[in-house]
């Protein structure tokens, strides 16, 4: 293989080391759910995001043909961790914090998570 290949996937997987690394660290080290669950979701996203481009340069360099699989990982890795971390977040806060906690809502009905919707309560009619 081409020195010049060797490097840029020796780089790629240094920096997802890191990365790897940073997020691991972080999630140990921090105090707070909320904090915890950013370190992982961002920096091992990455990490595990340039192990996957190392991998696609080696199999591109070895068979000449690009390979979808890690293009696939890749794709789905970058729609599941947001919204993972998007649930775990409203978890977090419904179960932490109290209606009197939260700034006044814009809606009739109130915050989603705190009040019924307008059609189950009682004396609602459905149209």
């Amino acid at each position: 293989m081409n020195f010049v290949v060797e490097l840029l996937i020796a780089i790629s997987l240094v920096i997802s080391g890191i990365f790897g690394l940073v997020g691991s660290y972080g999630l140990v080290k921090l105090k707070d759910s909320l904090q915890r669950l950013h370190a992982p979701t961002k920096a091992t996203t990455l990490g595990v995001g340039g192990v996957l481009v190392a991998s696609m340069i080696y199999f591109f360099a070895k068979t000449g043909s690009l390979s979808i699989h890690e293009l696939l990982i890749s794709v789905f890795l970058l729609l599941t961790a947001p919204i993972t971390a998007n649930f775990i977040a409203k978890t977090y806060l419904a179960r932490h914090l109290k209606e009197s906690d939260l700034p006044e809502s814009q809606s009739s009905c109130g915050w989603s998570i705190y009040d019924e919707p307008p059609e189950s309560r009682p004396g609602s009619s459905k149209a």
